[in-house]
């Protein structure tokens, strides 16, 4: 799988994600929930938007790759 199918494939299932989340937040309503949310989701969805970058970044790169060595 090329780069930019693994973004799309890692935006689409972090998408779903954060609308379990909410869905969860709906119910769980208690300082632990925050407690999680600050210390796993928030990091995560953090982490997921960097990584998107840098996969973004290397799609770039290996276009550019591929054009030199035609």
């Amino acid at each position: 799988m090329n780069p930019s199918g693994i973004k799309n494939r890692l935006m689409s299932l972090t998408k779903g994600l954060a609308t379990r989340w909410d869905e969860t937040r709906n119910y769980w309503k208690d300082a632990k929930s925050l407690e999680f949310e600050q210390r796993y989701m928030n990091e995560l969805f953090a982490n997921v938007d960097k990584t998107v970058t840098v996969l973004e970044k290397l799609d770039e790169i290996l276009a550019k790759v591929r054009k030199d060595c035609e």
